[in-house]
């Protein structure tokens, strides 16, 4: 059985840029230098995910988890139609 990558080498490798503060509000202000590497805008819609252990978040652009979800639909068709 073949393997489909579903991350290129560039999404595979991490990046922490800094720490932000909570606001009286639930508001928090991503660094600017995570706005620009990451292409964030005022209007852009992010997905907001925990994980199982609720300890932390994770911010995805939506449309980047889109095509992440549209890659691996694709990936499952490959697979089936080799079957």
């Amino acid at each position: 059985m073949r393997s489909v990558s579903l991350l290129s080498e560039d999404q595979q490798a991490g990046k922490i840029y800094g720490t932000v503060k909570v606001g009286d509000r639930g508001q928090v202000v991503i660094p600017s230098s995570a706005r620009k590497d990451l292409n964030i805008k005022p209007g852009d819609l992010l997905l907001v995910m925990a994980g199982r252990n609720k300890r932390g978040i994770a911010m995805v652009k939506a449309d980047a988890m889109r095509e992440f979800a549209d890659r691996i639909i694709h990936g499952l068709e490959e697979i089936n139609e080799e079957k």
